[in-house]
């Protein structure tokens, strides 16, 4: 999988803070060197790859550990590095491949208890994803510690897969993915093309 990278920009600054995907190229380094590199303010752990309708969570962080015999573990203490640094880690949940679905609400709150409080990327099927962030958040509530969420939906707007779960309000961060949309991309480097989809103007009010 390409490395995603997205910049969030915070209106009336020209500051901005990058968010990376880490765990799909075993090149990339350790989780905690990559936050040492000081250069993101966020990173996703990419990715838990299966989950809901019944089955057991699975991680896929492609070679950096084998989670079949625990060998996992040991992103703990790169986790905590990472949150000494100002870091925010969040799990990724989806991606672009893998075997995830939510079959009922039931489903929504019932296999985030098996592997901790995740953040989100949403996928498999359009349903539920809107209870599922309703659940997650409550456990800033009952942990007592902010639970932050997050999206990566298409720039097509509204998002066929996430809009729903986007509409509770109850998201931190939504990192829209340009890439791969190509008339987005188009869209990006030219103001012309963005008159004629009117992309920005109908999506202004929701940003």
């Amino acid at each position: 999988m390409a490395l995603a990278m997205a910049a969030l920009f915070v209106v009336g600054s020209h500051a901005g803070s990058i968010s990376i995907y880490w765990g799909q190229n075993e090149g990339e380094g350790s989780l905690a060197d990559t936050c040492a590199t000081g250069n993101y303010k966020f990173v996703n752990i990419a990715f838990l790859a299966a989950f809901g309708n019944g089955q057991p969570p699975v991680f896929n962080l492609a070679g950096h550990c084998d989670p079949t015999n625990g060998g996992c573990a040991s992103q703990s203490a790169d986790i905590k590095s990472c949150q000494s640094r100002g870091v925010k880690v969040m799990l990724s949940i989806g991606g672009g491949a893998g075997s995830y679905y939510l079959n009922s609400s039931a489903d929504a709150r019932t296999w985030p208890r098996t592997c901790g409080t995740p953040s989100r990327r949403p996928g498999g099927t359009p349903l539920h994803w809107d209870d599922l962030a309703r659940y997650l958040k409550g456990y800033s509530s009952s942990s007592g510690r902010k639970v932050y969420l997050t999206a990566a939906p298409q720039c097509p707007f509204p998002d066929a897969w996430v809009g729903g779960a986007l509409a509770t309000g109850l998201f931190d961060y939504v990192w829209v993915q340009f890439y791969n949309n190509p008339p987005c991309q188009i869209m990006l480097w030219s103001k012309y093309y963005d008159d004629q989809d009117d992309y920005s103007s109908s999506v202004k009010s929701d940003v």
